[in-house]
């Protein structure tokens, strides 16, 4: 499916060497899914890993997309991932510091979709190239490395963060790609996730990375258009409508001016609300 024609509100990493794991995600309420051979696969199950996840890949996942994260191909694990990544539908390279990484990955894996990890201080300043590739689809903000590598606290707000955040943001839609929000590391703090989940979208990223099932309506919720809005999205475009039948450029909903700008985000509001409906139908 079209990354451009499908919802990515959930995002969930799973680790590529937990049969269990791998078989519960056939039936998680996510939108994707990120099978990770990387952070979450220890170093004497990297191989192992790589049987595990061609048995997962040909398993039925329904409509969910299934990106699968490898290791870094400046490590020993990183050329091998890439040659069993072909049963999913996009591959994400980690620590992306320049267009150049995403052009070597795409030697080994052809005309493969390529999604990028933005984690590191390099990438964040390169992510416009790196967005411009012709074969990038996305990109995955990884909040835990960033932080490190910019020795920033922790902060509830995210602050030390949102400078990065919106530079990939706008690379991402410059360029007409996927951007997902990092993971929230407390995954029993429901209410810290929804905080930073609304932060995100209303941010403007598409989606959000999870760590835990538990986290899943949470982010399916935020991430998703509420009653409220696809009503007032209808009346918009409704009102705008009339409004122009009567040859005005502008109308009146609730006391605000609506205009055709207005209409664009009241028809991607319902468009969206609509492929949620499908993709959970």
């Amino acid at each position: 499916m079209d990354t451009h024609a499908r919802p990515f509100r959930s995002v969930l990493y799973i680790p590529a060497s937990k049969v269990r794991a791998l078989e519960k995600a056939q039936g998680l309420a996510t939108d994707a899914i990120i099978f990770d051979l990387e952070d979450a696969v220890a170093v004497e199950e990297k191989a192992a890993a790589r049987g595990m996840l061609a048995d997962a890949l040909a398993q039925d996942y329904g409509a969910r997309f299934r990106i699968v994260r490898i290791n870094g191909l400046d490590t020993e694990w990183g050329r091998e991932d890439a040659a069993v990544v072909g049963g999913a539908d996009a591959v994400l390279l980690p620590k992306v510091n320049s267009a150049a990484d995403v052009e070597a990955l795409a030697a080994l894996v052809g005309d493969m979709p390529i999604w990028a990890m933005m984690e590191t201080p390099l990438g964040i300043l390169n992510a416009g190239e790196i967005a411009a590739h012709k074969q990038l689809r996305g990109m995955v903000m990884g909040t835990n490395d960033l932080a490190k590598d910019l020795n920033c606290r922790f902060r509830a707000d995210r602050e030390p963060l949102i400078t990065s955040l919106q530079m990939c943001l706008l690379a991402a839609r410059a360029h007409g790609v996927v951007a997902v929000d990092g993971v929230y590391n407390a995954f029993k703090d429901d209410d810290g996730l929804r905080v930073e989940c609304e932060q995100g979208r209303d941010m403007g990223f598409d989606g959000k990375t999870l760590i835990h099932p538990a986290q899943l309506a949470v982010a399916n919720e935020v991430f998703a258009p509420s009653e409220a809005e696809v009503e007032l999205a209808r009346r918009q475009i409704a009102a705008f409508e009339e409004a122009e039948s009567a040859g005005q450029g502008v109308a009146v909903v609730d006391g605000k001016i609506v205009e055709n700008l207005h209409i664009v985000t009241a028809q991607q509001t319902l468009a969206k609300a609509k492929m949620i409906a499908d993709l959970e139908g």
